[in-house]
């Protein structure tokens, strides 16, 4: 246990604090990116796939959204669970294990946030373990946005909406075509970084 508790990394955002257990998704400009943007009302259900440390998922919970909160890493749920007692939302966040949206078959949602795996990976790039999740798109980093994109037309209410992180490395005019071709409305951020840019797609379904 010494040896954990040394690892586990500690950050803030707005007031709160999030642990990051070893092995799970740090917060950084992709997840602050989505926080700068989350605009949840109380009492709408919401959704977030892959929460990693919790941070959006207890966001959501403070702003008084009823919150399902999934992770296909059982690491990351017990790291988001402690979060959300830190943060004194527990009641208010249902954890659950599963891949996308496996954990809440035939639910619909008033809003879903998803920081996805986005960057292009080819097979002998990878390292197998268990973090590369977190960004490995497969090799045209599209693997896991498609997956997504092809279910939620499914998973939201009418006028449902949907956050998530996109890069330019993966080819967003795609995403723009499935929005477009699936009548959704839709907005975006752009921020530039190092190597690529990084949007936030703000989606509505009509």
């Amino acid at each position: 246990m010494k040896n954990f508790s040394e690892r586990v990394k500690i950050i803030f955002y707005k007031g709160g604090k999030f642990l990051v257990y070893p092995g799970v998704y740090e917060p950084a400009d992709d997840t602050f990116l989505i926080a700068d943007n989350l605009d949840v009302k109380s009492g709408e259900r919401v959704l977030e796939l892959g929460t990693g440390c919790g941070l959006l998922a207890i966001l959501a919970a403070k702003a008084g959204a009823k919150v399902v909160a999934t992770d296909i890493s059982q690491t990351a749920l017990e790291c988001a669970r402690a979060n959300a007692i830190e943060n004194l939302v527990s009641d208010k966040i249902d954890f659950r294990c599963g891949d996308l949206f496996d954990p809440v078959d035939g639910e619909l949602f008033d809003a879903i946030i998803f920081n996805p795996p986005y960057l292009p990976v080819e097979p002998e790039e990878r390292f197998n373990e268990p973090l590369e999740m977190a960004w490995n798109g497969g090799s045209n980093g599209r693997e896991v946005i498609d997956r997504f994109l092809n279910e939620l037309p499914l998973r939201l209410r009418v006028r449902g909406r949907a956050l998530f992180v996109h890069s330019s490395l993966s080819n967003p005019s795609q995403t723009v075509r499935f929005l477009e071709t699936n009548h959704f409305k839709f907005k975006t951020v752009r921020i530039k970084m190092f190597f690529e840019e990084l949007f936030l797609f703000q989606c509505f379904r009509c």
